[in-house]
């Protein structure tokens, strides 16, 4: 079973009203919040979430696990100043996410790791020796 995005709902027209909404920058605002692309994938041993976040540092997430669910957040705010003789000129950007995860009951919650490189967050999540699959047992018979 994968993890699943977190109060979901999908219905026509989505997407429409997604990408028109304030939520997204244009070009009179330096205010932005956007979704990172996630990619999910699973192995007989664990589970592992990758998420594209270029331009951040690892010191921007904050990864929090409650009840099972599994949240990546990330705020980021710069701040930048020029000084003319006349003008004083201040740009401010802030950019913020927040993904969240339920994760199923066959996950090993003390062993999740993450880690960044080159703009992928990558976090694994093993599973309890239990949930692992295991091969085909062949039964003789008597």
């Amino acid at each position: 079973m994968y993890p699943k995005l977190k109060n979901s709902t999908f219905y026509p027209g989505w997407a429409d009203n997604f990408f028109a909404s304030p939520m997204w920058p244009n070009e009179e605002s330096n205010v932005g919040i956007s979704v990172p692309a996630v990619n999910v994938n699973e192995d007989e041993n664990q589970f592992n979430i990758e998420v594209a976040a270029p331009g951040m540092e690892k010191k921007d997430f904050k990864l929090d696990l409650n009840h099972n669910v599994l949240t990546i957040s990330s705020e980021k705010m710069e701040k930048k100043e020029s000084d003319n003789k006349k003008i004083t000129r201040r740009e401010f950007s802030y950019t913020s996410f927040n993904r969240s995860f339920t994760l199923p009951n066959s996950v090993q919650e003390d062993g999740i790791k993450a880690s960044y490189k080159d703009g992928i967050l990558n976090i694994s999540i093993p599973k309890k020796e239990e949930a692992k699959e295991k091969g085909p047992k062949h039964i003789e018979i008597g």
